[in-house]
């Protein structure tokens, strides 16, 4: 799933080299070295899908789901989808392209209620959260039972976010893009009055059809929506939340030349710097105040890549070495990096010598802790401790 509108003119040696200009005009600090690292492999775990974009397991449940962007979620069963889909959505969403379905969410309880959280482009072109519950058949969802809970118009059919997840909080997360148009032509990453380009943070279990967190940065501020948590993001296409050390990673994809990862503190509040930078350099002009923007400790050019995909904190057994590490992807180059945040700063950066990804477009953390990594064009694969 290609995930940007203009950002196909990617010559290596022109990008690297604006990318340095930009860079020094900006003030950037010292640009991450990546290390080439070994001992990790990549195992399909699933395959047979049609363009799945996302994978997730409820709470305690070792459970694969399957979300593909035609609208169907799978249940894997013995590394193949399960012939009758877990929730099938596809008369419902307008998919292709950066459309479709895009996320799904299992409620923290939902062991007990049987509740999950789903995120779609209609056939409207607008973004909807849904909640749905599972039938008395837990390997089948209540198509019934679907309620919309926040639905978001889309001014262009690119640029839609889409990720959602719970928290450490119990809040909902939900990711939001810019609106797309290429370069923010309507200006919403600056915008406090819209909900697009943004994060927003929503308690679903209270308020009808949900409450505001009382905690959340802006809750009574004029001019500014509730919602909100963060603001100034491009396509913050995937989020990973880090528990032990309450902070959120934001990977938000960039615009003709840069992409980039926010390491932000749980309470939020902050600006990502959309549209007023692009990366740590300046979007229009080449200078510009930066003054209250939150700039991305990682940040690379367009010659070693040309779209983010985030990521997860790993806090599984199966790896040590890569405790507290957050792991990454670029969907047009196919690799896989990592690094630990570390007393305000990027350590341990490494770039994992592992087969090309066919268009990596999703990361998870399957029921036993361990990574898994979504291809587009069809499998799960997880990550694994190399051979000897």
């Amino acid at each position: 799933m290609r995930r940007a509108g203009a950002r196909r003119a990617r010559a290596a040696v022109a990008a690297l080299a604006v990318a340095a200009a930009l860079l020094a005009a900006a003030g950037a600090a010292r640009a991450v070295t990546w290390e080439p690292a070994d001992g990790l492999a990549l195992r399909t775990v699933a395959e047979g899908f049609e363009r799945p974009v996302h994978v997730a397991s409820p709470p305690g449940d070792r459970r694969l789901f399957v979300v593909e962007q035609g609208g169907r979620i799978l249940l894997v069963e013995r590394g193949r989808p399960r012939a009758r889909p877990f929730l099938d959505l596809t008369a419902r969403v307008r998919a292709g392209g950066e459309r479709g379905l895009l996320s799904l969410a299992f409620h923290p309880r939902y062991a007990r209620n049987g509740l999950f959280f789903v995120n779609y482009t209609d056939r409207d072109g607008h973004t909807r959260i849904e909640r749905y519950r599972v039938s008395s058949d837990p390997t089948v969802a209540d198509p019934a039972s679907g309620r919309t809970i926040l639905r978001i118009e889309q001014p262009f059919a690119n640029h839609n976010g889409g990720h959602i997840l719970f928290g450490p909080d119990g809040m909902l997360w939900i990711g939001m893009g810019d609106g797309g148009g290429g370069g923010d032509p309507l200006g919403h990453g600056q915008n406090r009055a819209t909900l697009l380009g943004a994060i927003l943070r929503i308690d679903v279990d209270r308020g009808d059809p949900y409450a505001i967190p009382p905690d959340n940065p802006w809750p009574r501020t004029a001019g500014t929506r509730p919602e909100l948590w963060a603001i100034g993001a491009r396509n913050p296409w995937r989020l990973a939340m880090d528990p032990v050390e309450r902070l959120v990673y934001v990977a938000d994809v960039g615009q003709n030349r840069f992409e980039e990862v926010h390491v932000v503190p749980l309470a939020g509040g902050v600006n990502l710097g959309w549209n007023i930078m692009e990366g740590r350099a300046c979007h229009r002009a080449q200078r510009c105040d930066t003054a209250g923007l939150d700039l991305p400790p990682v940040v690379y050019p367009h010659g070693e890549g040309c779209s983010i995909t985030g990521g997860v904190v790993y806090r599984g057994r199966a790896l040590p070495a890569l405790a507290g590490h957050y792991l990454f992807a670029d969907y047009c180059a196919g690799w896989i990096r990592s690094f630990r945040w570390a007393g305000g700063r990027v350590e341990a950066a490494r770039a994992w010598r592992l087969p090309r990804v066919e268009a990596p477009v999703s990361f998870a953390v399957d029921g036993d802790g361990e990574v898994l990594v979504v291809s587009h064009a069809g499998r799960i694969l997880r990550l694994e401790p190399a051979r000897r």
